[in-house]
């Protein structure tokens, strides 16, 4: 019974090796089709935020994680800068099924927030739908708040477009 005790080892690194963007658009495929029936819409829109941020990020402003369990790939996020200054955008986290209840969703996110800090981004928003409410939790828990909601049409299905955003407290106060 030796393994059913074993402590898997999880750590969040950056997604900076060879294939983690292409795990990320695959992942997302394939398990929204799995869990929610989403179609090939889901992971073209996943594909085009992965392939905009490997086409032209700035290190200093973005980033990307990875979590793995076990040396195995099992989790993601993105911190890319918005159109407007002073705001992020977090996007694509997942946590595949078997590494949940890890904390790595919390974990994911907790070190997104904390290089935005760093980078001086006044707020982080991000876009989601309401069915995802393990996700949700998680944004509530760091004090995401839900700005807007509206019914789309997107995936394959009916849902409900969620936008949220998180101020960023002043790390540089003048005075």
């Amino acid at each position: 019974m030796p393994n059913a005790t074993r402590q898997r080892r999880a750590v969040i690194r950056r997604a900076d090796r060879p294939g983690d963007l292409g795990w990320v658009v695959m992942a997302h495929g394939e398990l929204y089709d799995r869990q929610f029936g989403w179609n090939t819409e889901f992971e073209a829109l996943v594909a085009k935020i992965v392939a905009e941020y490997a086409a032209r990020h700035s290190p200093a402003t973005e980033a990307a994680w990875i979590a793995e369990v076990d040396g195995e790939r099992a989790g993601c996020v993105f911190l890319v800068a918005d159109d407007q200054p002073g705001v992020a955008k977090l996007r694509a986290l997942l946590v595949t099924p078997a590494a949940r209840g890890l904390g790595l969703g919390t974990r994911l996110v907790e070190e997104s927030l904390a290089f935005a800090r760093e980078a001086g981004y006044r707020r982080v928003t991000l876009w989601t739908t309401n069915n995802l409410v393990s996700a949700r939790r998680i944004y509530e828990h760091f004090g995401f708040l839900l700005a807007d909601e509206e019914p789309h049409h997107g995936f394959g299905h009916d849902l409900v477009s969620q936008n949220w955003t998180l101020d960023l407290p002043d790390g540089l106060a003048e005075g």
